[in-house]
Order: structure tokens, then C-alpha cells, then sequence
């Protein structure tokens, strides 16, 4: 049996490695023409890492990224607002949080791949589902059949579109941008995540290897997504930190990447027989927990066991019982972040910040439990 993947991004790629370790062969479409090392910085939290750990590729990422052992959210000139505290989550599970380019970590996980067979150029166009197989017909032309599908085309995955369609896409009403400076932190920010929020924009930026900085930007927006340019709010950043301002004029304009922030209504069916939605394509969430792909590769990990457990249809169904309740806490609640983070009255600014600051240690720790916690299969 060859089990088809749709998506060659982190999550499709985990999942194929994830599957090979269990004998399984598989075989990944991908729309792009090459893999590249693209993109910007990822955070891989203590919950993905241990997944990572589980797939023997602990010490290869480690060594390609950087630690951050502490993620805080400050003012805009970066005084404490919230912090958390890994090293207590690194000492349980034996694993660090790493910060990377994303390019990179695509590149290693290609490179672990033994029988998979990526194939390139290949935009899926439609997927038709017969009585006991799936008709993949893609853009260039080329059509496949198979029997097991996996959905890892992310948040506007044409899988899901054609056999999920009672879905929707919300969107936060916020342009991100993020970017890749040639910068070194001081010291004492190596290790640190650091996000400064400020009246409407927030920054967050961390070290993803010895003179590389991964950094992102957001601010809402009222009815045009593109009534915003970055080069018109560089002028708010700039009255942030001054690291902010270096941050940003280290970093070259043609490696600034726009997106608009979007997540998935939560939904409740992600799989139908021998078809299976995973990461963005089933759950995806806006970044303000920082955990979409870990969510994407923890579904690569449950995945893998159970389909070595049960046959197709029954490892699907246990899959989705599993992961549900845990992604859908991090959907919404990476929602409501977005939201309290781009309040603009000055009095629940206020509010939100004397909370924040006021949030026991222990309230942290209990909320990150949950979200670093693999669920045993």
C-alpha cells in the first residue's frame, strides 16, 4: 500500500519520515519546482522537538538552530510584560525549544527521506473519489490514482475544499510581515524570544543561528487588507526599542515577506474512509502561540502510530480523536491572543497589561503543560 501526500511543507514532510520508520512507503506531491531553502524563521517548541527526538532528528536540528529557553511578551521598549520560563518543560521531556529557518529545516527533513518519492510540479487541481480509490488530477496534466490520501496542502488545501466543504477560513483582520536580518543579538537576547507590543503594531524577533535574526510584524487593519505598505508603518516600529529599528534596517526589503492572518473555523470532521486532513489543512491557526507547524508535526507523529496500529479507515478515526480537542484549544485560543494583543483603548491596554504582568508563574506553566504535552497512543 503507498499512501499519498498532498504537501511537501513541514508537515508532509514529518509525516513521511514519521511513516517510513513505521514501513510504510509513501510518495509526496508538491506544486512547487524545487525545494529551496525559503522562508523565514520557525519556532519548533518543546512539544514538536519531542517528536523530533522520537524520529532520531534531535541532535541534526539542535545543531542547525538556536535554543530559546525563555519567550517573553514586553512593551514596546521591551520592559516585561509576561514571561515564561522553559528550562522547567527542557528538564521534563529532555528536549530544547529551537528557533530556525524554516528553508533549513525543510532541507533536513528532505534529506532524511530513504524510499518517499517527492514529486515536483505538481499542483492538485481536483480530487475525485470513486468507490474504492481517488483520482488525483493535476495542473500540469498528469493525473494519479491512489488509495490512501493525506491532506498536508495547508489552510487553502484543495483536498479539503473538495471532499471537507462545510469549512471556512476567519479572517483576523491583521497583515503580518516577516523577515530574515543579518543581526546579532546582544547576549543577553540570544536565547530569548522576545514579542514588544505596542499601541497597534506588535514585533517579535529571536536568534535563529550565529548572525541571523527571524522577525515578524503585525497590525490590523479595518476593511483593506492593503491599506498597509510596510514601508508606511516602519515609523511605528522605530519608536519601539532601538534593537527593533537595527533589526528591521539590517534586514533587506526584498526579503520582507506580506501575509494576511487567517485561521480555520474549527471543524470537526478531518477525515472520511481512507481520505485524512492534517496540519493547516485540518486546524490551521493564526501565529500567536507560535504553534502552527508543531501542531502539523504532532499530527505527523499520532498519525504514524496509529496507522500502525489500525488499518486505514480505524487509524483515521482514532487519529482524529486524539488530535481534535488539543488543536482546537490552540486555535482558539491563539485567536483570542490576536485579538487582546491589538487592543487600542488606551484604558484596556491598560488592563491588559497590569493582567499580564500580574499572571503567576505557575498559571504559565499550567497553560504550556497542556500545550507541550504529547498525548501517549
Amino acid at each position: 500500500m503507498i499512501i499519498d501526500i498532498v504537501g511537501a511543507g513541514i508537515g508532509g514532510l514529518t509525516t513521511a519520515i514519521a511513516l517510513e520508520k513505521k514501513g510504510f512507503k509513501t510518495r509526496i506531491f508538491e506544486q512547487a519546482e524545487s525545494i529551496k531553502p525559503v522562508g523565514a524563521g520557525i519556532i519548533l517548541a518543546n512539544n514538536a522537538m519531542q517528536v523530533y527526538k522520537n524520529l532520531g532528528l534531535n541532535d541534526i536540528i539542535k545543531s542547525n538552530g538556536q535554543s530559546i529557553s525563555s519567550l517573553n511578551i514586553t512593551t514596546s521598549n521591551l520592559k516585561p510584560l509576561s514571561k515564561v520560563d522553559l528550562n522547567y518543560f527542557e528538564q521534563k521531556y529532555k528536549v530544547k525549544n529551537i528557533a530556525i529557518h524554516r528553508g533549513i529545516l525543510q532541507k533536513i527533513l528532505v534529506d532524511q527521506l530513504k524510499s518517499s518519492e517527492i514529486i515536483l510540479n505538481h499542483k492538485l487541481k481536483s480530487v475525485i473519489k470513486n468507490e474504492n480509490e481517488f483520482v488525483l488530477r493535476f495542473e500540469n496534466g498528469k493525473t494519479y490514482k491512489s488509495s490512501v490520501v493525506i491532506g498536508a496542502d495547508g489552510i487553502n488545501s484543495v483536498v479539503r475544499q473538495q471532499l471537507f466543504p462545510k469549512n471556512s477560513i476567519r479572517h483576523a483582520y491583521q497583515t503580518c510581515w516577516r523577515g530574515i536580518a543579518n543581526y546579532n543579538l546582544p547576549q543577553n537576547l540570544k536565547n530569548e524570544l522576545n514579542e514588544a507590543w505596542g499601541k497597534k503594531e506588535r514585533f517579535g524577533f529571536v536568534q535563529i543561528s550565529e548572525d541571523k535574526v527571524y522577525w515578524y510584524a503585525l497590525k490590523p487593519y479595518k476593511e483593506n487588507k492593503n491599506e498597509w505598505a510596510f514601508n508606511n508603518i516602519k515609523e511605528g516600529l522605530y519608536e519601539f526599542h532601538p534593537i527593533i529599528k537595527d533589526i528591521i534596517c539590517s534586514t533587506p526589503m526584498q526579503h520582507i515577506n506580506e501575509a494576511e492572518i487567517s485561521d480555520l473555523k474549527p471543524t470537526k470532521i478531518w477525515h472520511d474512509k481512507n481520505v485524512c486532513l492534517i496540519g493547516d489543512a485540518a486546524h490551521a491557526a493564526t501565529p500567536n502561540m507560535g504553534q502552527g507547524a508543531c501542531q502539523a508535526i504532532e499530527d505527523a507523529f499520532v498519525l504514524s502510530e496509529c496507522l500502525a496500529k489500525h488499518e486505514v479507515n480505524k487509524a483515521f478515526k482514532q487519529f482524529q480523536k486524539i488530535r481534535l480537542p488539543k488543536a482546537h484549544y490552540i486555535v482558539n485560543s491563539s485567536w483570542t491572543i490576536g485579538k487582546i494583543a491589538h487592543y487600542s483603548n488606551p484604558i484596556l491596554v491598560k488592563l491588559r497589561n497590569t493582567i499580564l504582568q500580574l499572571t503567576p508563574s505557575s498559571l504559565n506553566k499550567k497553560q504550556n503543560k497542556r500545550t507541550f504535552q504529547l498525548r501517549s497512543i
